[in-house]
């Protein structure tokens, strides 16, 4: 999952990204509504985490916008403003959850998350291939029935080529999904991290390099 975290309190902003990360999501941040608005033109999210009262452009503005061009992006908008007039101004906006501050973390991501599931074809909650099983929820992973410890980025990437369920997944495809705004194309980020995860889940291997094309399982 690929999020935004567009928050002008750069300590509160930091610690959220922080947190999903940790989750294997790839997090950009920016802490004014100018530069949420070039990365939402630029990247394609799952979820936006919008303070409502961002300076630049208004967190209302961006979400306004994104209902307008039909993006897929799904917002969960942060508030100090906790009256019943201002929850329903921020949804009838177009956002999809409303939050208001001080707020305790494992409820963000558990909205979060549940946003991001609305952006994807609705798939068994148990993602299951060559001897592999993947639970997302419980941050899972075997094979054949032995447990598989991986790092967030090796679990994103294997969620990843899971989800594609059979299809090719290019490197592109992979820095855009697991990684977050600053990784270089032109490094080798997802070769490492491949070999990695191949040798985690040990022999015989299932993730085929496609040359020229990319990874599948």
């Amino acid at each position: 999952m690929r999020v935004l975290v567009a928050e002008d309190e750069h300590v509160l902003a930091d610690l959220v990204a922080s947190g999903l990360r940790s989750e294997a999501m790839a997090v950009d941040v920016c802490y004014d509504g100018t530069a949420a608005h070039e990365r939402l033109l630029v990247n394609d999210y799952d979820v936006a985490v919008l303070d409502r009262d961002l300076p630049g452009v208004h967190g209302d503005d961006l979400c306004a916008e994104l209902v307008a061009r039909g993006a897929r992006t799904r917002v969960l908008m942060l508030t100090a403003a906790a009256t019943l007039d201002d929850r329903v101004g921020g949804l009838d906006l177009g956002a999809d959850d409303y939050l208001t501050k001080p707020f305790e973390y494992p409820e963000l991501l558990a909205r979060v998350r549940a946003l991001g599931r609305r952006t994807q074809a609705p798939l068994p909650p148990v993602l299951t291939a060559a001897g592999i099983e993947l639970d997302p929820a419980n941050r899972r992973v075997t094979r054949d029935g032995r447990r598989v410890g991986l790092t967030p980025k090796e679990f994103a990437v294997l969620e990843v080529l899971l989800r594609a369920e059979g299809t090719v997944v290019s490197a592109e495809q992979l820095l855009a999904s697991a990684w977050d705004e600053y990784a270089d194309p032109f490094t080798n980020a997802v070769k490492v991290a491949m070999s990695k995860l191949r040798a985690k889940l040990g022999e015989p291997q299932v993730i085929e390099t496609v040359p020229g094309a990319g990874y599948r399982i």
